[in-house]
């Protein structure tokens, strides 16, 4: 097995691997899955091996580090599967272990050509990477010539995931006359800008958006940013979410990272506008934290920290199912990647404007299962109440 492990570790630590394949399950081992596929891939601008394990009805992937890799395909060869291809670009090798658990390793020509990874990045990205584009070189995430800071390449799929999910929204906004969209606690407005940048560069909508935020020199620094991009329809304001008037129609509303009951003013605020979209990324749910009790639970409840993952899904749960019954049809979305940050859940909501039967039952069954009446009740107020107290 040394000349195995020798042949994996000089193509694997020197990056000539182009593709793997591991196959035919030893007789006698506890069969879990049927074919292991090896390839590398660009994940967060670092290359990796990923591991594609194939079971009989479902495929899981995994990606792994060199070292990681020659340890797991190494144990593999030597205590699971009977054969190997391992593809090159200076040769195929073929190992072949006996029901002994004698290896034979053949070696034969390169029969793949190499291939550029590049296009783990680009292939689904909105925003495509060297290619100018004025507000990401403004915010400092890609320079002149479109080349993404290797600093800022989070960011940058984070933006381009965000963008994937605006798309969806489109069809569902009234194009035939200017779209009027409000984006709560816009921050540092990365977000903010992409959004009014494919609105109006990419899709050409009549779009005019304003980002609110509680922070005047932030405020200054995005109005001061937008006018030297000339996004002529995009606005900042100072002021905080419950506060907010001026606007008797809003076609669709974004609150992202809005902090505890922040996030309920701003759905209330969607609601009373009658909002065709409505995008909320829930942040530091501690409302229903001391709220949430029921014994059954007992177990998750007297661990702080499960009990504090626990309340954020419960307030987000409740969140979607409110409107739900104020005539929205609602999704959770994965907004990036969990290891990033678990506050990753995005509410996605369509207006309907029929009321969901079903979702009012499990919303006073799944309030009174926690013995909880959250804010979410007192900010959409009496047309709310009217509902579940019906």
């Amino acid at each position: 097995m040394d000349k195995v492990f020798k042949v994996l570790e000089n193509v694997i630590e020197n990056e000539k691997l182009i593709y793997a394949v591991f196959s035919n399950v030893r007789k006698g081992v506890e069969k879990e899955f049927v074919k292991l596929n090896v390839k590398p891939v660009l994940v967060k601008n670092e290359r990796v091996l990923q591991f594609e394990y194939e079971y009989d009805q479902k495929v899981y992937h995994e990606n792994l580090s060199n070292i990681e890799a020659i340890d797991i395909a190494f144990g593999l060869i030597k205590t699971y599967f009977k054969q190997a291809m391992i593809y090159t670009i200076d040769a195929d090798y073929q190992v072949l272990v006996s029901k002994k658990g004698v290896p034979k390793i053949l070696e034969k020509a390169p029969s793949r050509n190499t291939f550029d990874l590049s296009h783990n990045r680009k292939k689904n990205y909105i925003i495509e990477e060297n290619k100018p584009c004025n507000f990401l070189h403004a915010l400092g995430v890609m320079d002149e010539h479109g080349k993404v800071f290797q600093k800022k390449y989070d960011k940058f799929r984070q933006i381009n995931r965000y963008l994937e999910m605006i798309a969806d929204c489109v069809p569902h906004l009234k194009s035939d006359r200017k779209i009027q969209v409000v984006d709560f606690g816009c921050g540092k407005a990365y977000l903010t800008f992409a959004m009014y940048y494919y609105f109006v560069e990419l899709k050409k909508l009549n779009v005019d958006i304003i980002g609110l935020d509680l922070k005047t020199d932030v405020i200054e620094t995005c109005s001061h940013l937008a006018k030297s991009l000339n996004y002529k329809n995009l606005h900042f304001v100072q002021g905080d979410i419950k506060n907010f008037t001026g606007l008797e129609q809003v076609d669709m509303v974004v609150s992202l990272h809005a902090c505890d009951t922040a996030t309920d003013e701003s759905l209330a605020k969607a609601v009373s506008w009658d909002a065709d979209v409505i995008l909320a990324v829930p942040c530091c749910q501690h409302e229903l934290f001391k709220k949430i009790h029921n014994p059954v639970m007992k177990t998750m409840e007297k661990h702080g920290l499960i009990k504090e993952r626990l309340s954020s899904l419960i307030t987000d749960s409740i969140r979607a199912n409110a409107l739900e019954i104020m005539g929205y049809n609602t999704q959770m979305l994965e907004f990036i990647d969990m290891e990033h940050t678990a506050k990753n859940i995005l509410i996605r909501a369509y207006k309907t404007g029929e009321m969901n039967a079903c979702a009012l039952k499990e919303y006073k069954e799944f309030t009174s299962f926690w013995h909880v009446k959250p804010y979410i009740e007192q900010a959409l107020g009496e047309p709310f109440r009217s509902r579940i107290e019906d």
